[in-house]
């Protein structure tokens, strides 16, 4: 038998057929093509700087205004661009195409396939002679005529990811659209977008603004599941796929429908989302969303219908922006309220929890679990501090909770080894972290996130996998005491033996490392940092 009639194919890709270029022109005499240390493992302030001189200072000084960084001056999640290329392979009939380091595609497109994606990713390749010459561009050009068939495609992203974008590699120039298929061009820096999440917000942001322009253009086409026949609520934020038909049945009582999810799953949905009256920020770094939202003249309202409070809270909050009577709104609130409650008392958390993550939705997860009993003295988020999470925060620092904006995996791990909790949850490294201590950990992202959260349904979701997970505690004792002192300090790694220490060498290199110190602060005028 044929071993290919086995193998599992979702495309065309391994038909594409192969072009070979001619052979490479010679550079012109006195042209440096040699490498000049540019890579994507350069210091971010250098290639912020190289940028910046390349004139992409607008698009860096826009990020900086929505994505404003620290306590940590750089991604301590994955490459940022995985969010904005996860947006993009989500959607239907859009391609991709990426723009960098043959290193960070090759990553990209792996954690993509890991996720999923089923489609394959445009790759533009370049070297330091079409880096420096400007025939990067020209080859992103001729790759976007090629790929531009309005059979497949309604539109093609092209995202610059570090070291085109340090290099002024100028998207903006490319045509805005190619036999009917859009284009949309996006630069996504590791040096100038903090986290994957926000990432998303950039394309979702660049397909709103270029929607609105096809919208104040003239008649556009309706989305493919029609028209909505109430006034709609759009919704800002990736989140379970039960959430939106929740939010919807909260709504219908006020005569209002849930609009589409941004970022949307298909192009037309765009303009349903920008059809809204009221655009909901549930996930609420969505910045340059929102600015397109306001733009179209939509009002924003923050928070989500999280636990009872936060449900109550919310649809106050929609009635008042869509100018709803309060006896509508009370009616609304009391045909669910009583349920949520109920869920709540039935599906009680008993324990301390710290949470952390880098999704967005890390209050809202808070709040419910607040709500059903626990008790969370810290919530670490790596995205921004914005006026449409106050709610959330005001909330929750209310009862005692710290809520910690731009959190470091240090600020996590500090509080996760203070307080000691009965179940910490939160990224890898900080599970890692929990789980050598002894302590239940449970990961944000796949455990968590990946639940509904909103109205009834969302009450008690939480329960079942917390309290199961705190209920381990014995066991994680048990595995401690087990491995105790192995895979630690000198026992790390594989031995056939015991580890020869040699604790004099620690004391001569030690002492080394102390008078390089003390030569550096001479050097520095005293100063230590």
């Amino acid at each position: 038998m044929d071993r290919t009639d086995l193998e599992t194919r979702y495309d065309e890709a391994d038909a594409t057929p192969i072009e070979e270029g001619s052979a490479r022109e010679v550079a012109p005499e006195g042209m440096n093509t040699q490498p000049d240390g540019m890579g994507c493992h350069a210091p971010g302030e250098q290639m912020e700087a190289a940028a910046r001189a390349a004139g992409m200072s607008e698009i860096l000084d826009q990020y900086a205004a929505d994505y404003p960084q620290g306590p940590h001056d750089k991604p301590q999640s994955m490459c940022p661009a995985f969010g904005s290329l996860r947006v993009g392979l989500r959607m239907r009939r859009v391609g991709t195409m990426l723009s960098g380091s043959a290193c960070c595609v090759y990553g990209l497109t792996f954690v993509s396939h890991f996720y999923g994606a089923r489609r394959s990713v445009g790759y533009v390749p370049f070297n330091s002679e079409t880096l420096v010459t400007g025939k990067l561009f020209e080859d992103i050009r001729d790759a976007v005529h090629k790929m531009a068939d309005p059979e497949q495609y309604d539109a093609i992203v092209v995202t610059n990811l570090c070291v085109p974008t340090a290099s002024g590699v100028p998207l903006r120039l490319l045509p805005s659209e190619i036999n009917g298929v859009r284009i949309v061009g996006i630069d996504v820096p590791g040096f100038g977008v903090p986290t994957h999440a926000e990432a998303k917000d950039i394309l979702a942001g660049a397909m709103l603004n270029y929607a609105r322009a096809e919208i104040e253009a003239g008649p556009v086409q309706a989305p493919v599941s029609g028209k909505a026949d109430r006034p709609t609520v759009a919704l800002l934020g990736e989140m379970f796929p039960a959430d939106p038909i929740g939010i919807g049945q909260l709504l219908a009582p006020l005569g209002l429908a849930a609009g589409p999810v941004v970022p949307c799953r298909e192009w037309r949905e765009l303009y349903a989302a920008l059809d809204c009256g009221v655009a909901a920020a549930i996930h609420p770094f969505y910045t340059a969303a929102v600015r397109e939202f306001e733009a179209a003249g939509r009002k924003i309202v923050g928070s989500a219908p999280v636990g009872h409070d936060g449900t109550a809270a919310w649809l106050s909050a929609i009635g008042d922006a869509y100018g709803i009577s309060s006896n509508k709104v009370g009616e609304a609130q009391n045909a669910f309220l009583p349920a949520i409650k109920g869920a709540l008392s039935a599906s009680p958390i008993t324990g301390t929890v710290t949470l952390s993550g880098y999704e967005g939705s890390e209050l809202l997860v808070a709040r419910l679990l607040v709500e059903s009993g626990a008790d969370v003295p810290y919530v670490g988020t790596a995205c921004p501090r914005t006026p449409w999470s106050d709610p959330d925060r005001e909330w929750l620092e209310a009862r005692g909770v710290k809520v910690q904006y731009r959190a470091s995996l240090e600020d996590d791990c500090a509080a996760m080894e203070a307080v000691k909790p009965d179940l910490a949850i939160g990224t890898t490294p900080v599970v890692q972290k929990g789980k050598e201590m002894g302590i239940p950990s449970l990961y944000f992202t796949n455990l968590i996130s990946a639940r509904p959260l909103m109205g009834p349904a969302g009450a008690g979701s939480l329960a079942q996998v917390v309290n199961a997970a705190m209920a381990n505690k014995d066991r994680m004792d048990h595995m401690k005491a087990f491995f105790e002192g192995v895979g630690e300090g000198d026992t790390a790694g594989v031995w056939e033996s015991d580890p020869n220490v040699r604790p004099e060498y620690r004391a001569t290199n030690l002492k080394k490392l102390e008078r390089a110190e003390k030569a550096r602060m001479a050097a520095n005028g005293g100063v230590k940092c």
